[in-house]
């Protein structure tokens, strides 16, 4: 099949079909077309004179929280089927019960599901992300038996997994499939290279158009997110999985990708581009609201702890969530986050002490010894920081937290307030 053909008749087919990604009827749907797919490669796929054509499809970032990352699938052109089959690893099903229950616990269910690509890529059209198509240089028996895994791997028996944002998720299952008919061609290659990228600067870059959302990756992600990744890891991400295909060569000097086609055009804002991050701008945040608490808490205690309240309420939920992820939770990325030194529960403590001195009272000894505690914390982040054990890439959030809460302390806290 040519490659213009294959793009005129799947836009054809996209036009008019409808994509109900997360339904149960769909994917009981998906299930029937799963084992039809199995046995007609079993009985038809003998009777062809040509092995399949195995492409990557790479589907741009969308406006939705759960599409920033951008998504991909594995395409199966048989010359047995009327048109090309798209493996997606990217199915999940909202209405199950415990679904959020899962969610919050990191306990997600994801499944591989197979469909007519001009179905896979209805939504995709009809929201405007784009698509293209690397197709592989795959040696005819890789391609066979890669695609009789995939068939076997989306029969509702096989098709669910068990999710995680960084090391199994669509794209690393894609990677993976990819690696293992290939003989560990990927791996062999892609392990053993880094950019330097990092789980949390790609998570936090490509979700920078939501402030809430990389707000939530920077706080929440601990120290193992900042370790630089091989190539092999940076995978999770589908876009970088594209590039790091577009750099591939088999054993023997051939491209592994031999051509790429575009299938949809792309219509919504690109991908954020990699810049760095300096940390000086939130250094200076800190100073400026450092001096102003200093001045207002010499000429109005009363109003600077009323100011506090919200402050430390905030610090002290944000402290319990990490301490919900990090001991309650198979967030794995979320653990030993040295945040926690810097947005601590001990904040919710000083709120009593707070309150009364917004009242005009004394708050007491214990308070004092308490807001000199909060701003130890942010001291001994800065501290971790700078040993070469698990480091956290948290500086800029230190360079904001330490001048407030030392000087939070140095204002209410230093001596008696009537």
């Amino acid at each position: 099949m040519a490659a213009a053909s294959l793009t005129t008749r799947v836009r054809n087919r996209a036009r008019s079909c409808d994509a109900r990604r997360t339904s149960a009827t769909s994917s009981s749907r998906a299930g029937v077309f799963s084992a039809w797919l199995l046995l007609a490669l079993f009985v038809l796929a003998p009777l062809a004179q040509a092995a399949p054509r195995v492409g990557v499809a790479t589907m741009q970032p969308g406006d939705i929280f759960f599409e920033r990352f951008g998504h991909n699938a594995i395409v199966v052109d048989d010359p047995a089927f009327a048109e090309p089959v798209s493996y997606n690893f990217g199915f999940f099903d909202m209405t199950e019960p415990d679904f959020m229950s899962r969610f919050v616990l990191g306990d997600m269910r994801y499944r591989l599901v197979a469909l007519p690509l001009s179905q896979d890529l209805a939504y995709y059209a009809e929201v405007g992300r784009g698509v293209s198509i690397q197709w592989l240089d795959l040696d005819p028996t890789e391609a066979e038996q890669l695609a009789l895994a995939l068939a076997i791997n989306a029969r509702p028996e096989n098709a669910v997994y068990s999710y995680d944002y960084f090391i199994d998720n669509c794209s690393t299952r894609v990677r993976d499939a990819l690696d293992a008919a290939t003989g560990g061609l990927l791996q062999r290659r892609l392990a053993v290279r880094s950019r330097g990228n990092t789980f949390r600067g790609d998570a936090v870059r490509l979700a920078s158009p939501a402030p809430w959302m990389w707000l939530g990756f920077d706080l929440g992600l601990g120290p193992a997110a900042d370790r630089p990744n091989a190539l092999w890891n940076d995978a999770f991400v589908p876009m970088r999985l594209a590039d790091a295909l577009d750099g591939l060569r088999r054993d023997d000097g051939r491209p592994l990708v031999a051509a790429t086609e575009t299938l949809l055009p792309h219509r919504l804002a690109s991908e954020p581009a990699e810049a760095p991050r300096p940390w000086w701008p939130w250094l200076l945040a800190g100073l400026v609201l450092a001096v102003a608490i200093r001045a207002l808490g010499a000429r109005r205690p009363r109003m600077l702890a009323a100011i506090a309240l919200p402050l430390w309420t905030l610090c002290g939920v944000l402290g319990l969530v990490m301490v919900f992820l990090w001991g309650f939770t198979a967030h794995h990325f979320a653990w030993a986050n040295q945040n926690l030194l810097l947005f601590t529960p001990l904040c919710l403590l000083l709120l009593h002490g707070g309150w009364k001195i917004s009242r005009g009272h004394t708050a007491g000894a214990a308070f004092r010894v308490l807001a000199w505690l909060v701003a130890a914390g942010a001291v001994l982040a800065l501290f971790l920081h700078w040993l070469p054990v698990l480091p956290q890439r948290n500086v800029h959030w230190i360079a904001l937290m330490l001048p407030i809460h030392v000087a939070l302390a140095w204002a209410l806290a230093t001596r008696p307030r009537d």
